[in-house]
């Protein structure tokens, strides 16, 4: 017995998964009923959280509840599965030992699946002062500030005030930034203006900036063109071309000249690896703060040490940067990784990990989306229909399904959003940055 973390022994080799993201829940959910193995999955929280929809959360769509599941009812199904919430603090790969918040345990085979992080890119400043939204604590914070600032400006006479309290700046136009901007239009438009009939909303400014020359790089120009006209329609104002240098006493300075004075400043220009103490060496590319993994998703120099999802950079004729940090890669190298580990187990060869490219997606609001797979290019109504099935198909839980189904289709009627609560009051200096 495990006196620490209380695991069972066993003679049946052990699998760490650690992190219940996309990556770690997929792997677990294939392994959990074998009898082939132990499986213990770690996290620092109890919960998965399907982040392509918490600017649903900030922006008051929907409750924490409909997008995170209980990790203990994934790893229930097994009676040689076991979860733990703890916070790794290292990994000793010479005794196969991990070390957490709450002791050590050893393992036989070892999956990373970390995540990212947001990256800051060495601005410290940025960091210490920006809104970013990775977490569920992240969302509901920026939800509250939100909703804090809307509060005050209703009852500053200081035009001036009210202005910065009004004015909204995301940083980053990917699918992130996008989809949150097109939210808070959306309240702006149609909700807001009924909350607060005594305010005036012409003074309410979204800014979104963005160092590249057009919004969604990633995504073809097509949909770039197409998400712009959406969001200038929803009066979403775009800086194209500028890089924020630095945000400080509600102050966005740029190298464009550009100054905006924002009491929510919100950042989503980036994301990095979270790699774990006692891992580095050849197998971390430190500019990505990624696991370099071989074809097979072994973290290099390592046989018995996987890395999987936006801590695994896997460089291949395709990606000759490793795989996009998205849910998708991290979803298919979970599942592939389960077979391998199977079949290292009955003594047969792994098969390489090949990355079935779905396409991309964002939605900037009401009854509008843009879509890339694989040829095709659309937007408007039916783009945006494909975007809440695919999202309500991946969502993990039945539960989680129905409840976010029923949101989504009483806010299309009622034009409202049922979750404009302030539940915790926002404090700036408690804020953190979860991964």
């Amino acid at each position: 017995m495990d006196l620490t973390l209380n695991i069972p022994e066993t003679s049946k080799p052990r699998i760490v998964i650690i992190g219940g993201g996309f990556g770690g829940v997929s792997i677990a959910k294939e392994l959990v009923t074998r009898k082939d193995f132990q499986i213990v999955l770690l996290d620092r929280q109890n919960y998965h959280t399907f982040q392509p929809l918490l600017y649903q959360v900030s922006t008051s769509s929907l409750e924490p509840e409909s997008i995170a599941y209980p990790l203990r009812k994934i790893v229930k199904k097994g009676k040689n599965t076991f979860f733990r919430m703890a916070e790794v603090l290292e990994v000793n790969t010479s005794r196969r030992e991990i070390i957490t918040t709450i002791g050590s345990i050893q393992y036989d085979y070892l999956v990373i699946a970390t995540g990212a992080r947001t990256n800051f890119f060495g601005n410290k400043t940025i960091e210490r002062n920006a809104m970013r939204m990775k977490s569920v604590p992240q969302a509901l914070k920026l939800r509250s500030l939100m909703l804090e600032n809307l509060e005050q400006a209703v009852i500053t006479p200081d035009k001036a005030l009210r202005r910065e309290l009004l004015n909204f700046v995301i940083v980053g136009a990917g699918p992130t930034g996008v989809e949150l901007a097109g939210g808070i239009a959306e309240l702006r438009a149609n909700v807001l203006p009924r909350d607060y009939p005594d305010m005036d909303f012409s003074e309410m400014e979204i800014h979104i900036i963005e160092s590249a020359d057009r919004i969604l790089p990633p995504m073809s120009p097509e949909a770039s063109k197409n998400a712009e006209k959406f969001l200038k329609k929803l009066g979403v104002k775009l800086h194209l071309k500028t890089m924020v240098t630095n945000y400080e006493n509600h102050l966005v300075t740029t190298n464009t000249g550009l100054e905006l004075k924002a009491a929510t400043f919100v950042w989503s220009a980036g994301v990095t690896g979270a790699p774990i103490a006692g891992i580095n060496g050849e197998s971390l590319i430190e500019r990505a703060n990624r696991y370099k993994v071989n074809e097979f998703n072994q973290v290099v120099g390592f046989n018995n040490v996987f890395a999987i999802g936006d801590i695994a950079l896997m460089q291949t004729k395709d990606y000759e940067r490793g795989h996009p940090m998205v849910a998708q890669p991290a979803i298919q190298q979970g599942k592939h990784l389960a077979k391998n580990l199977l079949a290292i187990h009955q003594g047969k060869k792994m098969k390489p990990f090949k990355y079935f490219d779905k396409g991309s997606m964002a939605t900037i609001g009401r009854n509008k989306a843009v879509v890339d797979m694989d040829k095709l290019r659309f937007g408007g109504f039916f783009a945006w229909f494909i975007w809440m099935f695919i999202h309500l198909v991946f969502l993990v839980g039945f539960r989680n399904k129905i409840i976010t189904l029923f949101n989504w289709v009483y806010n299309y009627i009622n034009f409202d959003k049922a979750s404009r609560l302030i539940i915790t009051p926002f404090k700036a200096k408690e804020d953190t940055n979860v991964v």
